[in-house]
């Protein structure tokens, strides 16, 4: 089946984990007083990094900024469809400097960016489908700013809202397989979701695959499909093994040390769109 499952090559906006630490808590998984291996991190990264530019895909890179040590966490700057930028305004104030740096990369590449009036965490939350985004809400992003990212991008607009902590971004919770027409589909785990949120999800895509909390709490649900190729957690076997079921070829890439801080795969990858 996999032969089926056609890959789209991506551009993706990274920023290297030079100055990566834990030293504030902002979800339940961040100890300020948590050891981090700064070589091992940044090992870890550029294996991820290799492993996209080895199945085809583009790389862009922000300079990290001494001071912002969860500036590697690249998907939380902003969201990019059709070429558009709606920026990032973070819940944390000790975040908040980082969407000026992101927000003069894009605009030294050319690209105007909104600047959002309501909290809101890019990719973190919301989840450009291919026909919608699915935004998420409850812990960080407001649903004012669902409401501001329908208004600029002229797409539809289904906010979820998350009930876990430890999924505090819709991005700890779901993702993309497939964005293609004919071909679309996710990942995700239903405990993370109210029941409503759950019931929309379970309509919008019947055959989605599900995951098991154990999958979750490995940071499973933080990966990233080229709708061929899932650059997963290797520490979610369980998930690997069903996505082989359905046609996926997982691509395991370790990026354990950055769970410390609550981020994975996809936290460290930001799309950009065109």
């Amino acid at each position: 089946m996999s032969d089926s499952r056609v890959q789209r090559r991506r551009r993706f906006l990274v920023c290297e984990p030079r100055h990566f630490a834990v030293q504030y808590a902002i979800n339940p998984w961040m100890h300020p007083d948590t050891h981090v291996d700064v070589d091992l991190a940044h090992d870890q990264w550029q294996t991820l990094i290799r492993a996209y530019e080895t199945h085809g895909h583009t790389i862009d890179a922000v300079e990290p900024v001494p001071g912002l040590p969860d500036m590697v966490f690249a998907a939380n700057s902003a969201v990019v469809v059709g070429g558009r930028v709606f920026g990032s305004l973070f819940h944390a104030p000790e975040r908040r400097p980082e969407s000026t740096h992101y927000d003069l990369w894009f605009t030294t590449a050319g690209y105007d960016v909104h600047r959002p009036a309501a909290v809101c965490e890019g990719e973190g939350d919301l989840v450009w489908t291919g026909r919608y985004v699915l935004a998420g809400t409850g812990f960080r992003t407001t649903r004012e700013a669902h409401r501001e990212v329908q208004e600029f991008f002229g797409h539809p607009v289904i906010s979820l809202t998350l009930v876990d902590p430890h999924f505090y971004h819709l991005d700890t919770a779901l993702f993309v397989l497939d964005d293609s027409e004919g071909n679309n589909n996710i990942v995700y785990y239903p405990e993370a979701f109210s029941a409503g949120s759950r019931a929309v999800l379970a309509r919008l895509y019947p055959d989605a695959v599900l995951a098991t909390r154990d999958d979750a709490m490995a940071f499973g649900l933080n990966s990233v499909s080229d709708g061929r190729h899932v650059f997963i957690a290797p520490q979610a076997e369980a998930l690997a093994v069903r996505l082989d079921d359905h046609g996926y070829v997982p691509v395991p890439v370790d990026l354990s040390e950055f769970h410390k801080a609550g981020g994975g795969i996809k936290c460290c990858t930001q799309e950009i769109r065109s």
